[in-house]
C-alpha cells in the first residue's frame, strides 16, 4: 500500500493550494482529481483582492480583465456606478486558474494525478482510487458539494443550497467596452440572489443566481437578464448549473484522519455566492492542521473547524443579514448601497483592508446596522 504524508481529494482551487502549502513545507503529498486537467468548471470566476491576499502564488499568467468599479442595477432600471480607489477583482476562468494551481502545487513537489477517480475515503486516511488502496496521515476533502468524501464519511451536511445558472456570450455578439473593467451586477431580479455581467478575455459571463427554490426559474430570469442587457440568448454559449452549499456553523468538518474545505465544507460566501476567498482560508488552515498532526501535534488539527468559525463567522453572519434585507427590501438595500461611505467601507472590504465588517469606520456603522436589523426583520417574518 502506497502511502503519503498527506492526500487531498479534489483539485480546484482549495484542494490545490492546500497541496501546494502542504508540499512547499515538505511533505510527501498525493493530489487527486477524478477530472482530466485542463477542464471547466461552473463559476463567475471572479477573485476578490481580499482573497488574492490569502494565495501564496500570483496569478497574473491567467489574469483575463481587471476590474477597479462595480454598476448596480435595480430591477433593470435604476442603476448606478462606484469606482474602487484601486484594483478590487481579476477576472479569470477556471478551466485556466484550476490548471495552474495545481501545476503550481506539482512544481512545489506534490504528485498530481488528473482522472483519478476516488471510490472511497477512510477516517482512517486510506483513499481508494480505482483497485488501488492508498493510505495518508491526513486527508483533505476538497471535492466539491457532491464529492465523495463527505458521502463515504457521512458528512452530508444540512446545508441550504443556493443555484446558479451562467454561459458565456463571445464578444460579437455584445459589446466588450460596455463591460471591460467593471463588474455589473443586477439586484433585485431573482429572490435570494442576483445577476450579473462580467467580461473575460474574449467573452461575457453572464449568470443568475438564488434561492434553491428558484431553480425551476432560472432559465427565465437569465432570459430577462440577457434581454435588458441587449445579449440574444440563443448567443449564450456553454450554458451550465449548479449548486451552492451553505453551512451552518455547527456543521462538523472534521472526522478521524479527514478534513474538509472549500465547498466540500460549505464554505461559500451566502451573499455573493463566491467561495474562492472563502476556499483559500481554508486551504491555509487546514494545511496547517495537518502540518501540525505530522509534528505529533494533535490539537491543532481537532480545532480546525474552530479557527476556520474564527476567521469567517464575522463576515458570514453580515452576509446572511445582507442576503435576508436584500431578499426581502431591495430598494432599501440599492440606496444603502448608494451611500459613499457603505462604498469606500465595501470597496476595503473586497480589498482585503479590512477583515470582517467589524472594522467599518463609525460613520459606516449606520447604514449597515439598517440593512442589519431589516435582516433580522426578515428572520422574524419567515419564521
Amino acid at each position: 500500500m502506497r502511502s503519503y504524508d498527506a492526500i487531498v481529494v479534489g483539485a480546484g482551487p482549495a484542494g490545490s493550494v492546500s497541496a501546494l502549502r502542504l508540499a512547499r513545507d515538505g511533505a510527501s503529498v498525493l493530489l487527486l482529481d477524478r477530472a482530466v486537467f485542463p477542464r471547466d468548471k461552473p463559476c463567475g470566476g471572479g477573485l476578490t483582492y481580499r482573497a488574492i491576499r490569502e494565495l501564496p502564488v500570483s496569478v497574473d499568467p491567467v489574469v483575463e480583465d481587471v476590474v477597479d468599479r462595480f454598476e448596480f442595477g435595480l430591477r433593470y432600471c435604476h442603476r448606478f456606478e462606484r469606482r474602487g480607489a484601486s484594483t478590487i477583482i481579476l477576472m479569470t476562468q477556471r478551466k485556466r486558474l484550476d490548471a495552474f494551481l495545481a501545476e503550481r502545487a506539482a512544481e512545489a513537489g506534490a504528485e498530481f494525478r488528473d482522472g483519478a477517480k476516488v471510490t472511497a475515503v477512510g477516517e482512517d486516511g486510506t483513499v481508494r482510487v480505482g483497485d488501488e488502496t492508498l493510505r495518508a496521515e491526513v486527508v483533505v476533502g476538497a471535492d466539491g458539494v457532491n464529492g465523495i468524501t463527505t458521502r463515504s464519511l457521512g458528512l452530508e451536511q444540512g446545508y441550504r443550497y443556493g443555484v446558479a445558472l451562467e454561459g458565456n456570450v463571445p464578444y460579437r455578439h455584445t459589446r466588450p467596452d460596455r463591460y471591460r473593467g467593471r463588474a455589473v451586477v443586477e439586484l433585485g431580479v431573482v429572490p435570494g440572489g442576483y445577476g450579473w455581467v462580467f467580461a473575460k478575455g474574449d467573452h461575457v459571463n453572464v449568470g443568475v443566481g438564488g434561492w434553491e427554490s428558484e431553480g425551476p426559474r432560472l432559465r427565465s430570469h437569465l432570459a430577462r437578464l440577457c434581454a435588458a442587457h441587449e445579449i440574444r440568448e440563443e448567443a449564450v454559449e456553454s450554458l451550465r448549473g449548479y449548486r451552492l452549499p451553505l453551512r451552518r456553523r455547527e456543521d462538523a468538518l472534521v472526522r478521524g484522519r479527514v478534513m474538509l474545505a472549500g465547498d466540500a465544507a460549505g464554505l461559500v460566501d451566502p451573499l455573493s455566492g463566491d467561495g474562492m476567498y472563502e476556499a483559500f482560508v481554508s486551504a491555509r488552515l487546514a494545511s496547517s492542521a495537518a502540518l501540525d498532526l505530522l509534528a505529533g501535534r494533535t490539537d491543532s488539527f481537532a480545532s480546525y473547524a474552530d479557527r476556520l468559525n474564527a476567521e469567517l463567522a464575522s463576515h458570514a453572519a453580515a452576509s446572511w443579514a445582507a442576503k435576508r434585507a436584500l431578499d426581502r427590501f431591495p430598494r432599501v438595500v440599492y440606496g444603502v448601497a448608494r451611500i459613499p461611505t457603505v462604498w469606500r467601507f465595501a470597496d476595503a472590504l473586497l480589498r482585503g483592508e479590512l477583515r470582517s465588517p467589524s472594522e467599518a469606520r463609525r460613520t459606516t456603522k449606520a447604514p449597515l446596522k439598517v440593512v442589519k436589523a431589516l435582516g433580522k426583520l426578515d428572520e422574524r417574518l419567515a419564521a
